[in-house]
């Protein structure tokens, strides 16, 4: 029977090459599909089924696999480190301590409240007030000034900024935190102290009926130098961390601000600020913890002034502060009852510190994706 070309065309189609050969003489005819691979498969043979392991997988695809030795060893150094760094500030609080409690005891004054430092005779006088006062004081100021400035900075490279402009002022304020604390210092007293120092007179005239500026007639070396000093200093901690928050803001949020008509500031204000702030807040802690500590650069700027005679709230006078005590008084360890005197004062830092630092850490961890 002869066929029409289309027929022949369809033949062709329809047959493979293999199908156009004759079978053997007693062989069953084969099923077309029982050997072919089905495309899309929820089963393709390449892939091994779960019950085959793997060598060398690990815990990939949430398998446990047997642990290579290198892990072993890496997470043994991990703990190790961890529990090393625990003990070691166990060891030094246990060490100041130890060592503060007999000046303390021997203390004929109150050792929190009291303005005195006299550590030289047989029953040491002294007390911690001006000192805490002090610290606490330039630290605030210094917060003061550096967190505003650190949310605009961080503002402005993460959701401002283009690229080019955003990365050369990061690398800038990143490298401030590269300066010795002594340039600071040096910095601060022959050169910041004088330029600011009208600002301080114009304060003080016209607020000086406030005792947080009445002005006490020192030039130069006072709290507020020493906490724009400190506000320069702590200032790329805060803008570091802020500008990683900033950046972290998801998505979606900033896109659904802009679906309901908002303006960049309304975006900013209703969706990055409100994700940003357990972050910011964290960042301006661990900045004032920093702040605390400092001792080169506020040793060289504050004025010894504010002893027991001249303690004052206003923060136009000199002082000393934890750290600028213990440090301008290191001569005076002759004895363990003048070092334990000044081992209590770091004592007092080291527990406020320590508190400034865990309350960052509470920050943080309340919301999970900034731990």
């Amino acid at each position: 029977m002869d066929r029409t070309p289309s027929d022949t065309g369809t033949a062709r189609l329809a047959d493979p090459p293999e199908r156009s050969r004759p079978a053997a003489a007693g062989s069953q005819p084969a099923d077309r599909h029982a050997h072919a691979p089905v495309i899309g498969s929820s089963q393709p043979a390449a892939i091994p089924s779960d019950d085959e392991p793997v060598f060398g997988a690990g815990t990939l695809g949430g398998r446990v696999g047997p642990a290579r030795f290198a892990d072993r060893v890496l997470a043994g150094l991990s703990s190790g480190a961890g529990a090393f760094l625990v003990l070691l500030i166990g060891l030094v609080t246990v060490f100041l301590v130890i060592r503060a409690l007999p000046a303390i005891t021997a203390d004929k004054s109150n050792f929190l409240t009291a303005r005195t430092w006299d550590v030289g005779g047989d029953t040491p006088d002294f007390g911690v007030l001006p000192l805490l006062w002090v610290t606490v004081l330039i630290s605030l100021v210094a917060m003061v000034l550096a967190v505003p400035v650190a949310i605009g900075i961080a503002l402005f490279i993460s959701q401002y900024a283009p690229a080019r402009v955003a990365r050369p002022v990061a690398y800038v304020i990143d490298l401030l935190a590269a300066i010795p604390s002594i340039i600071y210092g040096v910095w601060g007293i022959a050169v910041l102290a004088p330029k600011i120092q009208p600002v301080a007179d114009w304060l003080s005239r016209h607020a000086g009926w406030i005792p947080l500026f009445k002005d006490y007639n020192v030039k130069g070396g006072t709290i507020f130098t020493g906490g724009v000093v400190l506000a320069v200093m702590i200032l790329p901690i805060i803008t570091a961390i802020g500008r990683d928050v900033f950046e972290r803001t998801p998505r979606a949020n900033i896109e659904a601000a802009w679906a309901l008509g908002a303006t960049h500031w309304e975006v900013i204000r209703l969706a990055v600020l409100p994700y940003g702030r357990p972050g910011l807040v964290s960042g301006a802690m661990l900045g004032l913890g920093r702040a605390l500590g400092e001792t080169i650069a506020i040793t060289l700027i504050l004025s010894k002034v504010s002893n027991a005679g001249a303690f004052s709230f206003s923060i136009f006078n000199g002082g000393e502060t934890f750290a600028s005590k213990i440090a301008n008084n290191a001569a005076e360890f002759n004895s363990p009852a003048q070092t334990g005197a000044y081992i209590a004062a770091g004592l007092v830092l080291f527990v406020l510190t320590f508190a400034v630092n865990a309350a960052a850490r509470w920050v943080v961890n309340r919301r999970k994706e900034f731990a």
